[in-house]
């Protein structure tokens, strides 16, 4: 098989570097008579019908044409190649079809000086133009000054990278003043910041009071830093937009977090904005479609398959925790199906209902928080929580208190958060996440039993409700028998339903109260002589005794049971 050096009027990032930073497996190389190593200058559709024999014999030198429309086996598949070739071409991508390319194409190939590539069936050509495209932007040698090692589209590393550069807080937002990413909370935010971060976007008074000043006119006519001055409600900015050629893909804003900027900030922020390139061009071509497919493979790996593992961001060999955050507006829990959704108990709830906008964003904070928090977490949605997969290493409550914790420093809102135990492999985490669920589920009931204004955010461990979570799983296990049984607690409990009675609540703090009467009557906020009346009446009435051992254990059992059906949504 021949081979050829790379034209030295050809510039650019070689094919190896480009494939290297596309998804493994989207392309598959056939043949490469010149090595990967070619320099590769664009990436461009092919029409095979324009083709001319007088457009010069280096017409497309250094491109990668995407061969639309042209099957691998088909019959023209071989003059493409030809062309492509004379053309100068550094690679034509076709279609594999069924049988895969035909051994005269291959052999052709070899001879050539244009590597074959096919592209996988399962991906679409404006996909794999995208990420070809936006993988050349970010093989720019200029663009990744003093940011190397970040993997592309990976906004909230670029944001801490910065922020440690230019000594400030780091925002990241798209043309619309929308935030992608921000950087650690080291310091209590400015309250222009924390708006912004709570909304996920600059508050829009505040845009129109910067398009009415004329700042984003010059931010957007300039390739310099521009300066907010500080005033008597915020503090000073620098902001800079990322271009690419002409076209305005965001901007990047730095604002005094606690003490002044770096004296070289404004030159950080020119390096910044040019190692923002390739990582704005990502998220913009495919991004949100690749986060949303990366969302859905960590739902199947947390319902069990392994084989999502990759596609979710998960090391196969490296040990996670899983993390659950819930949005608590004082309801009753959501079930999980895996797919970002709830069901079960509240399913088929509108979103508004199934998360609030109170939920959603504190949520959203979460999200991008946990992005920032550690490198390799992953998240993922399901109604009013969010799933974090936290890599292992200082402990099972280490992650969430820590997320927590960094959340409400921008964020009033109540969460709930629990941490499952530390699962070794992919294999593990549908039971951290059961675990973790159900720390939750224990503190929700916590909250539950306190009066509305002193319910505040809270965290455990599984370790550290081992008991109250081993209740709940046997509740889980006897609910469905117990519909089907009668006795004393089933009549006293309906009895409650019909007439608005308290029976049950009175037994409840009795028995909550380990059977000290003076105990149970201060939380119910009675006479110690009307909780007697009741719970004689109880006796008479309906034959609860909380003096018979069986009577009692099933009274726990009732009520608890009662208690949870009441406050699910719809309940009677």
């Amino acid at each position: 098989m021949p081979t050829h050096e790379p034209d030295r009027r050809e510039t650019g990032p070689s094919l190896e570097r480009i494939l290297g930073l596309i998804d493994p497996g989207m392309l598959d190389v056939v043949v490469a008579p010149r090595g990967t190593g070619v320099p590769v200058t664009d990436v461009v559709l092919h029409d095979p019908g324009e083709e001319r024999e007088d457009d010069g014999a280096r017409a497309a030198a250094g491109l990668i044409l995407l061969a639309v429309g042209v099957e691998a086996a088909s019959p023209e598949a071989l003059d493409v190649l030809r062309a492509a070739d004379r053309a100068g071409a550094a690679a034509v991508v076709m279609r594999p079809g069924a049988r895969g390319p035909r051994a005269e194409l291959v052999e052709a190939a070899g001879r050539g000086r244009t590597a074959l590539l096919t592209r996988r069936p399962e991906q679409g050509w404006t996909e794999v133009l995208g990420r070809l495209r936006t993988a050349l932007v970010h093989s720019d040698p200029a663009g990744t000054t003093g940011v190397a090692g970040l993997r592309p589209g990976d906004l909230s590393g670029l944001a801490n990278t910065v922020a440690a550069l230019v000594g400030g807080a780091i925002t990241i937002e798209d043309p619309q003043s929308r935030v992608l990413a921000y950087s650690r909370l080291d310091h209590e935010p400015d309250p222009m910041r924390r708006l912004t971060i709570l909304g996920q976007e600059v508050p829009r008074w505040r845009v129109d009071e910067l398009r009415a000043s004329g700042f984003f006119r010059t931010l957007w006519s300039t390739e310099d830093v521009v300066r907010l001055p500080a005033d008597d409600r915020y503090a000073e900015r620098l902001a800079i937009a990322v271009r690419h050629g002409s076209e305005v893909l965001g901007s990047i804003w730095a604002a005094a977090d606690g003490r002044p900027l770096a004296e070289d900030a404004a030159a950080a922020l020119r390096t910044a904005a040019r190692a923002a390139v390739p990582h704005l061009s990502h998220h913009q071509t495919w991004g949100l479609a690749a986060a949303r497919a990366r969302e859905g493979a960590v739902h199947a790996l947390l319902r069990g398959d392994v084989r999502s593992a990759r596609e979710a961001g998960v090391t196969a060999d490296r040990p996670y925790a899983v993390v659950v955050a819930e949005a608590y507006d004082g309801r009753g829990e959501e079930a999980y199906d895996g797919q970002g959704t709830s069901d079960g108990r509240g399913a088929g709830a509108p979103e508004g209902r199934g998360a609030g906008r109170a939920g959603r964003r504190v949520l959203d904070v979460l999200a991008l928080q946990a992005a920032a928090y550690r490198p390799g977490c992953v998240t993922a949605r399901s109604g009013r929580r969010l799933y974090v997969l936290v890599p292992a290493g200082d402990g099972e409550a280490g992650p969430a208190r820590t997320l927590l914790a960094s959340v409400h420093s921008v964020a009033r809102d109540v969460v709930l958060a629990g941490a499952g135990p530390v699962a070794a492999g992919p294999a593990g985490l549908p039971a951290s996440r059961e675990a973790a669920e159900l720390v939750v589920r224990v503190l929700r009931e916590r909250a539950a039993r306190l009066p509305a204004g002193e319910v505040r955010s809270a965290v455990a461990a599984y370790d550290e409700v081992v008991p109250e979570a081993t209740v709940l799983r046997l509740l889980d296990r006897v609910e469905p028998l117990w519909g089907s049984l009668a006795g004393p607690v089933h009549a006293m409990v309906e009895h409650d339903r019909v007439h608005g009675s308290a029976y049950g609540d009175s037994v409840t703090a009795y028995l909550d109260a380990s059977c000290d009467t003076g105990t149970a009557a201060r939380r119910l906020n009675v006479h110690p002589n009307t909780l007697r009346y009741r719970l004689r009446r109880a006796r008479e009435l309906f034959g609860v005794d909380p003096a018979d051992p069986a009577v009692r254990l099933l009274a726990e059992i009732g009520l608890r049971l009662a208690a949870r059906r009441s406050d699910r949504p719809g309940s009677p």
